[in-house]
């Protein structure tokens, strides 16, 4: 993913609740989100070169979600795929507490990465960039994209207002009305926001003016590098509504997934 957007332990009945856009290359092959083959408790998106993810959830109360850290040029490729995060933190049984601060070991052999992690009573971040860091998120309202945790990035903090609207304007449902499509569709929309940042308002991350502004929508619109997918993902006490739709190179439509997965 390149944004995420969550609400924490913000609403009673929804302890998680979060949207996100993955940006990646268009030529880079991926399944869309739909049980592992070889997890069958866990769903979401693959990678199909690395064989990673940069979402996944389980039955069994996990989930992890993955974006890159932008900063100037990246390193040489690293020796692991940050999507392998995401994909051995939801197949495994480590507590996100334990999972984060065991990063200690490997984290410079990623991708620069920045990483969430939620074991169904606790969430963490994580990051390998400038140097790892750990810590659990506090309740409330946070975003997550290429650079430090909850920077505000016009795409970040536009993304945490589509959810602080979301979550006001449904402040009266009952958690399961929340999974029907209509009202999930604001989430989707302002996911869908192609409008570019001003000049004023962006962040240097060292790959100069014309790519900060082409990188700057929360969804990005171009034929080689783009917003691929976008997800909603609900958790309540009973199981976890998680909805995928997909995108071409020309920012069409291309295919959506839904699925229920109730808690084990």
């Amino acid at each position: 993913m390149c944004l995420i957007a969550l609400a924490w332990n913000a609403r009673p009945g929804l302890p998680l609740a979060l949207i996100a856009n993955r940006d990646e290359f268009h030529a880079r092959p991926a399944a869309p989100a739909g049980f592992d083959p070889d997890a069958p408790d866990v769903y979401g998106g693959r990678d199909l070169v690395q064989g990673g993810s940069w979402l996944q959830a389980s039955a069994r109360r996990r989930l992890a979600a993955v974006t890159n850290v932008r900063a100037g040029l990246a390193p040489d490729g690293a020796p692991r795929s940050r999507g392998w995060l995401v994909r051995d933190f939801v197949r495994g049984d480590m507590s996100a507490e334990a999972f984060a601060h065991g990063l200690s070991r490997t984290a410079s052999e990623y991708g620069w990465f920045n990483l969430l992690l939620w074991d169904g009573d606790a969430l963490w971040f994580a990051s390998n960039h400038p140097a790892l860091a750990a810590a659990p998120v506090a309740p409330g309202l946070h975003a997550m994209s290429n650079g430090a945790f909850d920077a505000p990035w016009p795409k970040s903090t536009g993304a945490t207002g589509t959810l602080q609207h979301w979550l006001d304007a449904t402040a009266d449902d009952p958690a399961p009305a929340l999974m029907d499509a209509a009202k999930l569709a604001p989430l989707f929309a302002g996911l869908r926001d192609t409008q570019a940042a001003p000049d004023g308002a962006l962040p240097d991350t060292g790959v100069g003016l014309a790519l900060e502004r082409r990188l700057s929508p929360a969804f990005i619109l171009d034929a080689t590098y783009g917003t691929r997918c976008s997800s909603v993902v609900l958790a309540d006490a009973d199981g976890l509504c998680f909805k995928e739709r997909r995108f071409d190179a020309e920012g069409v439509p291309a295919g959506m997934s839904r699925h229920h997965l109730a808690f084990a």
